[in-house]
This record gives C-alpha cells, structure tokens and sequence, in this order.
C-alpha cells in the first residue's frame, strides 16, 4: 500500500517534469567551505546540522516566514556545523532560491534537502551553491529515481557535491553504508504515519557499526538529553528542524544542543 514517501516521489515527478529545476542561475562562490562530512569529524561539541524550513507534513507551520539568510547566520551562530535547506515547495515551504540566499550569508557547509529523483536536480543543487545534496535510499528501491543509487551519487561527486544518503530501516541502512556516500543518514519517522521513536537509530546502530561512514541521526530530536542519547547510541551528527525553527531564539537553541556534549 503507498505511504507518504510515494506520494512525495510523485509530486517531485512532477516538479521536475514542469521545469521546477531548470530555472537557477548559478550561484558564484569564491570559495567553497570545507565538507560537510570534514566539519562534523572536526567538531569538539555535537555537531548540529540545523535545517531551514517553514512547515512540515506532521507539525504543518513551523514559522512564519523570515529571511532564511538571517535564519542561518543565527543558526552558524548557534554553532551549527552545517545548514540544511528545505527546497521543496509543496509540503516544507521550501525554495531553490533559499540555497543562494543562504550561501551568500554563511561559510559553513549547506546541504540541499530535496526529493531527488533526477540529475536535473542535483545540477539544480550545485548551481544554487549547495555543497551536499540529500538522496534518499527509500526512493531507489523504490524505483523512483532516473539512475541507480550508485550512479547519483556519482553525479553529485563530478559536482564536487557531498552525499547524504537518508535510511529508514536497517535493510536500508546496509545498502546504504555499501555505497560511496560521504554521510548515511538514520531518519527516525515512520512514513506511513509521520510519527518519530529515536528507538530506531538506538535499534540499528546496535547491529551494525559501519566503519568509514559518517552516521546522521535525523528527525525527533529536540534536547541535549536527546543528543547525548542518540551520540551514545553511536550517531556521530544530529539533523535537527523542528525543534529549532518552532523556537522563540533560534541562535540559543541551537547552542544549547551544540553544547550538549
């Protein structure tokens, strides 16, 4: 039976079909700041990955609109490691325009998070000025995606984009840590009701410790109690959304995560 990541595949379909994705001009960088998978291995406090975005499906409007380029200099400011940014419109109030407005006003890493299906997307990410795109390994098995999982990650690297590749289950989680991903994710919603349990990247990490990959423990978090439970379970990152955009100061909430550990 379709739960909610078919239905958001579909949509994405869609949006590439229409030309959502061809219209970016490229962004130009002086630089680019070191990898995203460099700064969390480098991160002496718990690196946060704090993610921009307006709504979600399960808490629908997270914040009314603000400047996502002020939203990421506190959330830099906070300490965050990396930024990641919502670009799907439909369901989280997201922009490709966020990228380029983001990147002009922070140094560090940002992650494009998208439903990536096509190539056309990935270029979408690089001409925006995203150092790392998000793949998700659900949408490949599904047969979802133009390519096979290996060959778009492939693509995001002649980009000289890093990989996040999200995982939902733990036969997910072993194709993906088989992959060149630079980073594997552990989202711990539950797509066919939305719901969040840390318990499943407590469930995987205790089976399986991969050595070489970076792991993300993504949704569900929301306090230093949760990071020091989720670093103990072997997470060596925390995505972390809601929680920071529902927060009266987004900068001290972030600091008080960073600071968990």
């Amino acid at each position: 039976m379709p739960d909610y990541i078919d239905s958001l595949a579909n949509e994405a379909a869609k949006r590439v079909e229409e030309g959502y994705y061809k219209n970016t001009s490229k962004f130009r960088l002086s630089a680019r700041p070191k990898s995203l998978r460099e700064a969390v291995l480098g991160c002496t406090r718990a690196p946060i990955i704090s993610e921009v975005k307006f709504a979600s499906p399960s808490s629908g409007v997270l914040r009314e609109y603000t400047s996502p380029g002020m939203i990421a200099r506190d959330l830099v400011k906070g300490g965050s490691v990396g930024v990641s940014v919502l670009t799907e419109p439909k369901n989280f109030g997201g922009k490709l325009d966020f990228v380029g407005e983001i990147r002009s006003q922070v140094s560090v890493p940002i992650l494009m998070k998208d439903i990536i299906l096509s190539s056309l997307q990935i270029e979408a990410a690089y001409r925006s000025g995203a150092d790392a795109v998000l793949l998700i390994q659900a949408l490949f098995d599904r047969g979802y995606c133009e390519e096979d999982v290996q060959s778009m990650i492939g693509q995001a690297h002649s980009f000289g984009l890093e990989v996040l590749l999200e995982s939902h289950s733990e036969d997910e989680f072993l194709r993906a840590v088989k992959t060149a991903a630079d980073l594997v994710g552990i989202n711990n919603r539950d797509l066919k009701t939305l719901t969040v349990n840390l318990e499943v990247t407590k469930r995987i990490l205790a089976r399986h410790r991969p050595r070489g990959k970076v792991v993300v423990s993504e949704s569900g978090i929301s306090t230093p109690q949760d990071i020091r439970y989720l670093r103990e379970c072997g997470a060596q990152a925390f995505l972390v959304g809601t929680s920071i955009m529902k927060s009266n100061n987004i900068r001290e909430k972030v600091a008080q995560l960073v600071e968990s550990i």
